[in-house]
């Protein structure tokens, strides 16, 4: 990512709402008793590459709006409200898609129950944290960035 952004923030601006996802997951699993298995830590890893390229989404289109003239507060609004349909369509789809899979609906779907869980609760915080979390992130170092005088 740091070839892809010409830069070390960016990227780190992204990682740093992959915690976040984590607690999702962990949180779900908690609350429904399952365990935290391959499976899970499977679901984790489709969360995370999910919501990373959502992630990424949204700070290029904002760093592109920034290199077209706009503050940053202005980019990343707009950015934040284009990118928003995209990212809640992906997250509904793929929550309603696994819903059955979580209750755990059909013969021979216990094992794939720590997945659909891990997934679900990933995504439910993962999409907080892509439209606003993200965001709020670009903005706080975005702005420090440009009140910093040049070297």
């Amino acid at each position: 990512m740091v070839a892809v952004f010409r830069s070390f923030l960016d990227p780190f601006i992204v990682m740093l709402a992959v915690p976040l996802e984590i607690i999702g997951v962990v949180a779900i699993l908690l609350l429904t008793g399952t365990t935290f298995n391959i499976q899970s830590f499977l679901g984790l890893i489709f969360v995370v590459g999910i919501d990373v390229s959502n992630e990424v989404l949204i700070v290029d289109f904002a760093n592109r709006l920034v290199g077209a003239g706009r503050s940053a507060k202005q980019a990343v609004v707009e950015a934040a409200k284009i990118r928003m349909r995209p990212i809640l369509m992906t997250s509904l789809a793929t929550v309603i898609a696994l819903l059955p899979m979580a209750i755990g609906m059909g013969h021979g779907s216990e094992a794939n129950i720590p997945l659909a869980r891990s997934v679900l609760g990933g995504f439910s915080v993962a999409t907080l944290a892509a439209l606003f979390v993200v965001p709020a992130i670009y903005l706080l170092f975005k702005t420090q960035q440009a009140t910093q005088p040049a070297t």
